[in-house]
């Protein structure tokens, strides 16, 4: 018989600190948070609406969703995120199924991870 084993996924986000130090000493601290913060929900929303194409297979709507997500990931900082969303964008309009399928469980992943370590990083500025 053979043995299956369990892969545990690991997922890096990098996030631009110096573009998270740009916006707070640009905006100042409680502003830079507030306008962090609504980014934040906005790309929680575009997640949610990008899952959400997928799930009813508006590949047109993912990609718009996805391109919105990638620019405001940019603007905050959070590279990782802004990569994977563009990958999701061009693969959908490709129409590969199986890449898809997997750059969407990578979206989902890196998006929770940079959604809590950008928070965490302007909780801690």
């Amino acid at each position: 018989m053979a043995q299956i084993s369990a892969l545990a996924i690991s997922e890096v986000v990098r996030v631009d600190s110096r573009r998270v130090a740009e916006i707070v000493a640009e905006l100042g601290e409680t502003s830079a948070q507030h306008v962090i913060g609504l980014a934040l929900e906005q790309l929680a929303a575009a997640l949610t609406a990008v899952d959400g194409a997928l799930d009813s297979a508006d590949l047109a709507q993912a990609v718009a969703h996805a391109e919105r997500m990638s620019r405001l990931a940019w603007q905050i900082g959070l590279l990782s995120l802004a990569g994977v969303a563009m990958d999701l964008g061009s693969t959908a309009e490709r129409g590969d199924a199986p890449a898809l399928a997997a750059i969407r469980a990578r979206l989902l992943r890196v998006g929770n991870r940079s959604l809590t370590a950008i928070w965490d990083r302007t909780a801690l500025a």
